[in-house]
């Protein structure tokens, strides 16, 4: 089967409190899977690994064999596409885990996009940021 994973990440302050978000949809637009979660305090970057990694867990459990994964990250997509390098030691486990995940799906194609065109992950890391905040 084939899905689009749009995943996003933030923090409120670099470091700062730090949450993901993620949709995975069927080709006809079928939400399959949807998250927006807290990590406590971290760095944008980190988010944005955490987000792929959840969005990858859940597309390896759905049982999807081709997807394409959508992020406003160009630093991430770039890293996961082999462009750049992951010197951060912080991102390089991240990067490794999302690697494994991503060989577990037959075929996987990143696309970085604007955050305009990211909107419901964008959304699902601001509700997880805006519930622990107690807003």
């Amino acid at each position: 089967m084939k899905a689009r994973l749009s995943t996003d990440g933030g923090a409120r302050g670099n470091p700062g409190p730090a949450a993901y978000g993620y949709v995975l949809e069927a080709e006809d637009g079928t939400v399959l899977d949807a998250r927006g979660q807290t990590i406590g305090t971290a760095t944008n970057n980190v988010a944005e690994y955490s987000g792929l990694v959840a969005g990858l867990t859940s597309a390896v459990e759905l049982g999807l064999d081709e997807l394409e994964v959508v992020s406003d990250s160009e630093l991430m997509v770039r890293q996961m596409t082999g462009v750049y390098r992951v010197k951060n030691e912080g991102l390089r486990q991240l990067n490794l885990e999302a690697t494994a995940l991503a060989r577990k799906i037959d075929r996987v194609r990143y696309r970085a996009v604007r955050r305009e065109q990211n909107e419901l992950a964008d959304r699902l890391v601001n509700e997880a940021l805006d519930a622990a905040a107690g807003r």
